[in-house]
């Protein structure tokens, strides 16, 4: 009994919907004899996933996508960052620059992905570039907040200091805004993989977006649910990545303490 108090009550409860879920799922296309062709039972995806693990091909368009979407999320976590940081602490730079990059946000995505095509080609670059697009605004958002949320009495500390520009930034400025940098990052690696994915559907020859859809073009339904579930579980990958960077670096913050 003690055993059970000291497990965290999700470690239950997230397994127990999980299978829940299963059950209602293959209860449904039992009950109402549902065509696999539009959704096929849990065994059925399991044993594509299986079959799926074991292809040779399988790990080159893994490696596709988890290349790409890195590449891209890292040059939008630099730039974020570095602009970030740079806008926060100039308020006139912020009032000149942020209607422009807002603009280029509210911009469907997907409508650019053809257009970067056409100027980068079908390579991994149009993927990249529009990874990168896609996950660069929740990372420099968050670190303009970050930056502009320091408290001006730790400002007043290192003035009387007499600390140097470099020195506010390594012992104030970084630290303080680390959380929601890291915050906006753990978004935006989720939509670096989305951009990445949908880069790689309508214009791509490897990967897993373009497996998504050879396996639909081929009629592969179940095998389409299970090029779902490895990306699922990428993404899973990535989140958790960025989440153990949080634990490392920021040990210190409510957010790290609490996971």
């Amino acid at each position: 009994m003690r055993l059970l108090r000291r497990i965290p009550i999700e470690w239950i409860t997230a397994p127990a919907l999980f299978v829940a879920l299963i059950v209602v799922w293959q209860v449904y296309v039992v009950r109402f004899a549902v065509s696999a062709f539009i959704l096929p039972p849990p065994g059925a995806v399991w044993a594509a996933f299986l079959d799926l693990l074991v292809t040779p091909s399988t790990v080159m368009h893994t490696w596709v996508t988890v290349e790409e979407t890195l590449s891209g999320f890292a040059i939008a976590a630099v730039a974020g960052v570095a602009l970030g940081v740079v806008v926060g602490k100039v308020a006139w730079l912020e009032r000149t620059l942020n209607p422009f990059i807002v603009a280029s946000q509210v911009v469907p995505k997907v409508a650019l992905v053809p257009l970067f095509i056409v100027w980068f080609g079908f390579g991994s670059t149009s993927k990249i570039v529009i990874a990168a697009v896609i996950a660069f605004f929740p990372v420099f958002t968050n670190a303009v907040l970050g930056v502009k949320s320091i408290e001006p009495g730790h400002r007043d500390v290192m003035t009387s200091l007499n600390a140097s520009a470099w020195q506010r930034f390594i012992r104030l400025d970084l630290p303080s805004a680390a959380p929601a940098i890291l915050a906006g990052m753990e978004v935006g690696v989720v939509l670096a993989i989305i951009g990445c994915v949908v880069a790689q559907f309508l214009g791509g020859n490897a990967g897993l977006g373009y497996l998504l859809v050879a396996k639909m073009n081929a009629y592969e339904t179940d095998s389409l649910f299970a090029v779902i579930v490895l990306l699922t579980i990428v993404g899973f990958v990535f989140y958790a990545a960025v989440g153990l960077a949080r634990r490392l670096l920021i040990p210190w913050h409510e957010s790290a303490m609490r996971r």
